[in-house]
């Protein structure tokens, strides 16, 4: 007999659900829908397809994406569930209406789990020796009978007494329990609910000795109010072998509970025999079970918060403010072996290196000599000086050595260096710098940093980045696509310049990738900078939708035509040529003129696929093209009499720089070599619940020393005035 069909009513359209759970408009869903499976780009979808979309932003376009390819996988899933119990010849018309109306993965599964195919269990050996009519009738709850007496019935080789068959139908029972939908459902819901996690130690590892997991060592709280970093924390203790972890429940309020559920009837002879079975089942298959499910979420939410401080730091980093187009001496400090300096012209370009030896020397001024000359060569308006080993001492002498030359007008600057060796030892240093040592690339790529760090630190792989929150217990995949879109939102956003940008940074913008970026970098190596947009397609391998992608997120300041210095689309330009000779006057004249820019009337440019929003978006453009949306620059200010450890005393007052920000408050760079951390309950007078309000990476911030660990080497520090 063939299966029933599994063909739905009606194909499967994911859009209302997807509007529905995002409580958005099902229009601008099924259009971003619709845009991500023409091959379209996040970037490009946010920017430049706001009518399309209704003018859904890229958090919300990459929340569609997400929970659209969800219920695609749903929903494969879910026609796999239903072939797999046709092909047992169990299912009917109920069984698969009630499958198509579920949602919910884990709700989905549990439909499953009595149809799934299982290894030998206690229920099914009982099955094997003919215990499933005694256990039916305990199901049943049947009105008459005598348990015991009817247990005889089923003695037998393989079941010696009746104790023994009423133990395996109860295996039965306990099973089927077990794999009740409504039951797995209330289970799970009281265990979330009231449910608390507990950590203990494992005293044949910690006995006698200190880790770092001592504050877990008995740690108990509400599963409901325990924080993303702290169950991370305790489970990473439990890899690690020092904690034990686990979720409990009251379990006989959870008995109770089940006992209602199903259906237990007091006065029926065979209710204490089910209420056993429940009991059973529930600490023998059910707790288990769901502790390890509950847990699986709980791991995955602390997982995704911790993935999501690392994008927003990640985000607040790129987006620091540039020191801009001006030229730059950088050095990479250190004691024995000197200090590496490198010049950079405005654009970034390598022009020469010097090591100067300012902490081995008896006289200093030779270094300091060495230095100035080296930064009037080149004519440097900053020094930029890696925050590593050496730095404070670099710093402060950078500072003194130009001071006493009369050269004020230098700014010395302080610039993380986290994540530089990486880059100085990568295949792409290698390939930029083949000649140079390590510690030169390292000194280029922190001028570099001061200069642009958008451009820069995109070379770095962002987990190297040190702006994570326990990123080591993150599941790779996930980190790595949340931060690679991190990184490809922040490059679009401020836009590329074609004619100086490395494959790096081009790799990020929208449609390009990496492979078609070196193609771009080796076009323009051969025939020079590019005259216009239009000129990307002339690189092999670039085609119309690439170029359709990308094209609004290059800028070409020297073209030929000045919009490609906007970020006005090319699909846009006939328009703009329209508006000016309406105007009475040339595109050339009419970009970067705010006041005829502000002669535009926008509604009787409205028509066809080109709404306000878009209208708006290109007035802005031509009042300011290409306009970074970076902050201006300004150089954090250490205290002078501050530069190590020891120097610092409860109650100084001074100004840092956020280089890290967690769930529980912020670490703050104040020069000496250590950052400090503001506890969230530090960083305002008022109640902060989220860090991220308050404070972000590389943003100045007064603090007040409040107490240092030396032999811990801990700062606390505090943001509060009062």
């Amino acid at each position: 007999m063939p299966p029933p069909s599994l063909d739905p009513s009606a194909p499967f359209d994911p859009v209302p659900g997807v509007a529905r759970r995002l409580d958005l408009p099902p229009r601008g869903v099924a259009a971003v829908v619709a845009l991500l499976e023409d091959g379209n780009t996040m970037p490009f979808i946010a920017r430049y397809r706001k009518e399309a979309t209704g003018g859904l932003d890229e958090v919300q376009i990459a929340a569609v994406e997400a929970a659209w390819k969800g219920a695609l996988a749903l929903e494969k899933r879910r026609d796999v569930i239903l072939h797999a119990i046709a092909e047992q010849g169990k299912l009917d018309a109920a069984i698969e209406r009630v499958i198509r109306a579920c949602d919910d993965k884990q709700a989905l599964e549990d439909l499953y789990l009595p149809y799934k195919r299982k290894r030998k269990t206690r229920a099914s050996t009982a099955r094997e020796r003919g215990l499933g009519p005694l256990a039916e009738r305990m199901l049943s709850q049947a009105p008459s009978g005598h348990p015991e007496r009817d247990a005889v019935r089923f003695v037998g080789a393989e079941v010696p007494d009746a104790a023994a068959a009423l133990a395996g139908a109860r295996d039965i029972v306990a099973e089927a329990m077990s794999e009740r939908a409504d039951v797995r459902a209330v289970t799970r819901e009281l265990t979330v609910r009231h449910g608390r996690v507990t950590a203990k130690a494992v005293k044949k590892t910690t006995e006698g000795e200190r880790t770092r997991f001592e504050d877990y060592y008995a740690f108990e709280e509400a599963l409901g109010r325990v924080a993303s970093h702290r169950y991370l924390a305790i489970r990473r203790g439990e890899a690690e072998g020092v904690l034990r972890v686990g979720v409990t429940l009251d379990a006989d309020a959870m008995v109770g509970r089940l006992v209602r559920t199903m259906g237990l009837a007091d006065r029926s002879p065979w209710a204490a025999q089910l209420a056993e079975a429940i009991r059973e089942g529930y600490a023998r298959l059910l707790a288990p079970s769901i502790e390890n499910e509950v847990r699986g979420d709980l791991g995955d939410w602390a997982e995704r918060e911790a993935v999501e401080v690392f994008a927003t730091n990640l985000r607040n980093l790129l987006l620091a403010a540039p020191y801009g187009k001006h030229a730059v001496v950088a050095m990479d400090p250190g004691f024995r072996t000197g200090c590496k300096c490198a010049a950079l012209d405005p654009t970034g370009r390598f022009l020469g290196a010097v090591t100067v030896y300012p902490h081995t020397t008896k006289d200093p001024s030779v270094a300091a000599a060495e230095l100035v000359a080296f930064v009037r060569r080149h004519k440097a308006e900053a020094v930029a000086v890696g925050s590593g080993t050496a730095g404070r001492e670099t710093f402060d002498f950078a500072r003194a050595a130009l001071a006493d030359a009369g050269m004020t007008s230098v700014t010395v600057v302080s610039v993380s260096e986290v994540g530089a060796s990486v880059y100085s030892a990568s295949e792409a240093a290698r390939d930029e710098f083949p000649t140079l040592d390590l510690t030169v690339r390292g000194a280029i790529s922190i001028g570099r940093r001061l200069q642009d760090p958008l451009a820069e630190l995109v070379k770095v792989d962002p987990k190297s980045l040190g702006v994570g929150q326990y990123q080591h217990d993150v599941t790779e995949g996930l980190l790595g696509e949340r931060l690679d879109g991190v990184v490809a939102s922040c490059v679009n956003h401020v836009g590329v310049e074609l004619d100086t940008a490395s494959a790096a940074l081009l790799a990020h913008v929208a449609g390009i990738g990496p492979t078609l970026a070196k193609r771009i970098v080796a076009w323009r190596d051969e025939h020079g900078a590019f005259p216009t947009r239009a000129e990307l397609l002339a690189v092999p391998g670039l085609g119309p939708k690439t170029y359709e992608q990308a094209a609004g997120f290059l800028r070409i300041r020297a073209s030929k035509n000045p919009l490609d210095a906007s970020a006005v689309h090319p699909e846009r330009y006939a328009l703009v040529e329209r508006m000016a000779q309406d105007l009475g006057v040339e595109v050339r004249r009419l970009v970067g003129d705010p006041a005829l820019a502000a002669r535009i009337e926008v509604r009787r440019y409205v028509g066809g696929d080109v709404g306000e929003p878009t209208l708006r978006d290109i007035l802005a453009e031509l009042a300011r093209p290409g306009r970074d949306p970076r902050d201006s620059f300004e150089a954090p200010r250490f205290r002078d009499d501050v530069r190590t450890l020891e120097d610092l005393v409860p109650g100084m007052e001074m100004e840092g720089v956020v280089t890290n920000v967690t769930a529980f408050g912020a670490f703050v760079d104040i020069g000496v070599h250590q950052d400090g951390l503001v506890h969230v309950s530090e960083l305002a007078d008022r109640f902060v619940k989220d860090p991220f309000a308050v404070v972000q990476v590389g943003k100045r911030i007064a603090v007040r020393v409040v107490s240092v660990d030396r032999e811990r080497k801990r700062i606390a520090l505090s943001a509060k005035r009062g």
